[in-house]
């Protein structure tokens, strides 16, 4: 069983930092509470068998400083002492690290969990805003993004502290609200029979919407690529992948407002993620908003709920960076998640 405590984890230095996606895996080292993190070139996780090959080829074998603690988030649920990502073959297991790496600590925690942490500890410079009002500073947040997969965190104040709240929120369903609609979903593809948030809003759900809104027209498709239709949509060469990506934005706007009704998301609702930043300026053309706001009876309020697109490029790097200099100040529960080596 991992090792728990009723202690606030203190890492030891150095510590590697890695944020696991289903396609790219980032990482960091710390080597103390007050430097910088070193950032390693971005590992490419169809390139390695095992994780523990990519941090020994991509970041150990790089650097001489060898880490003795590791702060990992993943993409999927951490439940267990082999924890398997949601959208990529690796499995992460954390005592098998400590005879690979010669790590001596290790904590595993969910990819939207990092992301959630980053929301404090980035500033506005690093912040896209996509309407709506000033936020209350310790008020409840969210944190969503499309990706490889679709992420979903929350972030509640309690006792002067940050607590993250980690889920599978991208899970959730979704279903027609519009006419359009109607025609285009029976046309996207289903999992055991359902549509959930994340066949929709993620990379490969765009090509599913742009392929659906084909479908229900009786056209050829022209794209097979997520890049090629947001490209061609923002260029305005393509009406299918223009209302592919406008039922993309709406919907995601949906989400969204569902989720900062959830949270009760005065301090914001932050959309990351590669995508959200390559679609700025359809986020910002008016039909997420509507779609955000649409919530009678409680459209007044979500008028003044803000919006952010995070546009770091390693926003979870930051968040985890944040956590491992000062863990007091997260609430974040390292029980089942936290393994020692002894």
């Amino acid at each position: 069983m991992p090792a728990q405590t009723d202690d606030t984890t203190i890492l030891r230095f150095p510590v590697l930092i890695g944020d696991i996606g289903g396609t790219n895996a980032r990482f960091a080292i710390l080597v103390d509470a007050y430097a910088e993190p070193k950032e390693f070139p971005i590992v490419q996780t169809a390139d390695f068998a095992t994780i523990d090959e990519a941090i020994q080829t991509a970041i150990l074998d790089k650097t001489s400083v060898m880490p003795l603690s590791t702060v990992l988030a993943v993409a999927g649920p951490v439940d267990g002492d082999e924890i398997e990502l949601t959208n990529c073959n690796w499995v992460v297991k954390p005592r098998q690290m400590f005879e690979t790496l010669g790590l001596e600590e290790v904590v595993v925690l969910n990819d939207f969990e990092a992301q959630a942490l980053a929301v404090v500890a980035l500033g506005p410079e690093h912040l896209e805003k996509i309407g709506g009002g000033e936020p209350e500073p310790t008020a409840g947040r969210v944190v969503l993004g499309p990706g490889t997969g679709l992420g979903v965190a929350g972030l509640v104040h309690s006792r002067h502290t940050w607590i993250p709240v980690p889920g599978e929120g991208g899970h959730v369903d979704i279903g027609p609200r519009t006419e359009r609609d109607l025609a285009v979903f029976p046309h996207i593809e289903r999992i055991e029979g359902r549509v959930s948030a994340e066949q929709m809003l993620c990379g490969r759900g765009l090509v599913n919407l742009y392929r659906a809104v084909a479908a229900a027209d009786g056209r050829p498709t022209s794209f097979t690529t997520p890049a090629e239709i947001t490209s061609a949509a923002l260029a305005q060469s393509d009406a299918m992948a223009q209302e592919a990506l406008d039922i993309f934005v709406t919907c995601l706007g949906r989400l969204a407002g569902d989720l900062a009704l959830v949270f009760m998301s005065r301090g914001g609702v932050f959309l990351t993620g590669g995508i959200a930043q390559k679609i700025i300026p359809a986020l910002k053309n008016g039909l997420f908003r509507e779609a955000f706001e649409d919530k009678a009876p409680h459209g007044e309020l979500m008028q003044q709920m803000p919006v952010y697109v995070i546009t770091h490029p390693l926003a979870a790097l930051t968040g985890l960076a944040a956590y491992a200099r000062t863990p007091a100040l997260f609430g974040v529960e390292t029980d089942g998640r936290r393994w020692v080596k002894g």
